[in-house]
């Protein structure tokens, strides 16, 4: 790409959606799905949202949740119900609307990554969860990307720093619940291509060794609650009164 030209995410975000059906993708979606399957199993509320590549992604099917929104950035034919049209850092819905708010890969295909998060921290109720799913340039697939010349499927995508996003999530008042990094397969289009272990699963989900594909972090919207103020007496503002007798004139 020559210097100072526009990048596409629209085009690479397209493209990222077709590399699901490979091997490779799709075995990446199973992981995160499994994943978000044990993470977010104790979690209710009224609304989900999930923000993402497509609507054809869903990424979750037996949380409890009454509501089910998926949005996609380019409207089709046949879409379902339940599906919105807008792009991830507009989103047409009221603040304070959502009790739960995924983002698949979201800030890695968006010009404005920052705004994505601001977004779903709008509509993300007070104590409502979000969960932020990214590629992580710790990783054999980050050095892969480096190195391609190509910018087809997941190798468009930014791959943004994970300490940098939970930054973000601090600055818009969220405390971080969960965090590590998944995935441990090699990024080569390699059918039957095995993990490199369990432990390394573990090791990452506590930090030693995080050097999974993807990174999520979970975390939870936090609500100031004002303090009521209390008038504060001061000694020399307070005018003592002192009950008197009425006042007799003296006989004469």
């Amino acid at each position: 790409m020559k210097q100072g030209q526009a990048i596409d995410y629209f085009s690479r975000n397209k493209s990222f959606e077709n590399w699901f059906q490979t091997p490779l993708g799709r075995h990446l979606l199973a992981n995160q799905r499994a994943h978000l399957e044990r993470s977010l199993a104790h979690l209710t509320g009224a609304r989900q949202l999930q923000v993402g590549v497509s609507h054809r992604l869903p990424l979750t099917n037996s949380t409890d949740f009454t509501q089910k929104i998926i949005t996609t950035p380019e409207h089709c034919a046949g879409i379902p119900d339940g599906v919105v049209v807008c792009d991830a850092d507009e989103l047409p819905f009221p603040g304070d609307s959502m009790d739960l708010v995924l983002l698949h890969h979201t800030a890695d295909f968006s010009p404005y990554p920052h705004q994505v998060l601001r977004e779903a921290a709008r509509v993300l109720r007070g104590e409502g969860t979000i969960v932020l799913i990214g590629f992580n340039p710790l990783s054999t697939w980050g050095v892969r990307k480096t190195v391609s010349q190509r910018k087809a499927g997941p190798w468009g995508a930014r791959f943004l720093w994970r300490r940098r996003m939970e930054d973000w999530l601090y600055l818009l008042n969220f405390k971080i619940e969960a965090s590590g990094t998944h995935f441990f397969r090699l990024p080569v289009q390699r059918v039957g291509g095995r993990s490199s272990g369990g432990l390394c699963e573990k090791l990452s989900g506590y930090g030693v060794l995080p050097v999974g594909a993807y990174y999520c972090i979970l975390a939870k919207k936090r609500v100031c609650a004002r303090i009521p103020q209390r008038t504060v007496w001061r000694r020399n503002k307070v005018i003592g009164l002192v009950h008197t007798r009425e006042y007799e004139c003296p006989e004469r």
